[in-house]
């Protein structure tokens, strides 16, 4: 049984300094958990192949903004086709119910009563500054909120968000059918 993999990438630039191109971004780690083994893992930016390896052998990619983010800014690695991954994106997900976008930190506060341990713009001033371990801490926590926040949504069908008038909820549907992945085209040699 393929397993799903949670993850969460973060940068070494921001998007003013590429020109708005997201992919010139550029990776400098990739956290993950990994529902079949229980473990997270933090891959730095020349451990990708590794990384990528994990991708093929997931039943799904789980994230949050991932879809429009994370896997556009890892495509420049991956010598496949990125998209064949089958993936959720929570952001989305919540969009769609919503109308609009929220934060990974407000879901977390609200629906877990927990926030984020910092910003991206700091991931990428360690990152600078070589401070790795505190990137890997980040990126983690932010693999580690993720998590929660789906297996919350499975479990309850329903996230919550703070809104000018309180609390709100958002009806989610994560429990869902998902039809047996198609083949994965491996680019790797193992």
């Amino acid at each position: 049984m393929l397993h799903p993999v949670v993850f969460d990438i973060e940068t070494q630039f921001i998007f003013q300094e590429v020109k708005n191109d997201i992919k010139k971004l550029k990776v400098s780690v990739v956290g993950t958990y990994d529902y079949g083994t229980d473990q997270y893992i933090c891959y730095e930016e020349s451990q990708l192949p590794k990384l990528f390896e994990k991708f093929e052998h997931a039943g799904e990619l789980i994230g949050f903004n991932s879809n429009k983010f994370d896997l556009p800014v890892l495509a420049p690695y991956y010598v496949g086709d990125i998209t064949q991954f089958r993936s959720f994106d929570i952001m989305q997900e919540v969009e769609k119910m919503l109308g609009h976008r929220i934060s990974l930190d407000d879901l977390a506060k609200a629906t877990l009563g927990t926030k984020k341990s910092g910003h991206g713009l700091d991931a990428i001033d360690w990152y600078r500054k070589g401070e790795m371990e505190k990137l890997k801490k980040y990126c983690l926590m932010d693999v580690k909120i993720t998590k929660e926040i789906y297996d919350y949504g499975k479990k309850y069908g329903r996230l919550f968000y703070m809104s000018p008038y309180g609390k709100r909820e958002i009806v989610v549907k994560f429990k869902r059918d998902i039809a047996p992945p198609a083949a994965v085209s491996l680019s790797l040699p193992f």
